[in-house]
């Protein structure tokens, strides 16, 4: 594809309005914002995104892209659990999870539920659903899955596996001609490398917001 016909599908896909890819794109960017600063605004920001973009995801997609779908439904729990454990305090001054480096022990089990995750939902993907996508929709999926369960627990890495999954999601969702999703997940990923600066030095330094 020529930059030409990038330039034409951009222009022609980004005139069809669709009101639940606009919020979401926009509470989306807002929740990754109040992630980076260490803000427990994060999940309710990101609540309101992910639960419009599966809806873009299951009933607007053709066909769908069902395990970004499901991806943004486990979003969501996973969004309610990081809101519970970011309020946890073992006194006043200090959370029961600040901002830490994973364990080796808990690299190896993220990069383990990666893998696992990758292969059992590109299987689901290839023998169940119709989706034309299986190799990208399941990498988004499996990195993601990680990145989330590291962040609720305020694990650094977790910036990492969203710079992955973000590379990953945008030709996915350009290629579905999601445009806004497409620039939202270019937008993340330089959220993503400036959320990885803020906590590390977040972490050197012991100052912790929530």
């Amino acid at each position: 594809m020529t930059i030409d016909q990038i330039s034409t599908q951009f222009l022609t896909d980004i005139q069809i309005f669709r009101w639940q890819e606009w919020v979401s794109t926009l509470c989306q960017i807002l929740s990754v914002w109040y992630a980076q600063r260490n803000n427990i605004l994060v999940y309710p920001t990101g609540i309101i995104g992910v639960l419009l973009a599966a809806w873009v995801y299951f009933f607007i997609a053709s066909p769908p892209l069902y395990a970004d779908g499901v991806l943004n439904i486990y979003y969501f729990g996973m969004s309610v659990l990081g809101w519970y454990l970011w309020t946890k305090k073992k006194t006043d001054q200090e959370y029961e999870y600040p901002i830490t480096w994973c364990t080796s022990q808990e690299l190896s089990l993220g990069i383990l539920g990666f893998a696992a995750g990758w292969a059992l939902i590109y299987l689901l993907l290839t023998q169940v659903t119709d989706s034309n996508t299986p190799v990208l929709d399941s990498l988004v999926s499996a990195s993601a899955f990680t990145a989330m369960w590291w962040m609720a627990n305020r694990k650094i890495e977790n910036w990492l596996a969203w710079i992955f999954s973000n590379i990953v999601a945008i030709p996915l969702n350009f290629y579905k001609g999601f445009m806004l999703f497409t620039l939202m997940y270019v937008v993340f990923l330089f959220m993503a490398f400036s959320g990885f600066l803020r906590w590390k030095n977040e972490q050197k330094t012991g100052y912790h917001r929530s």
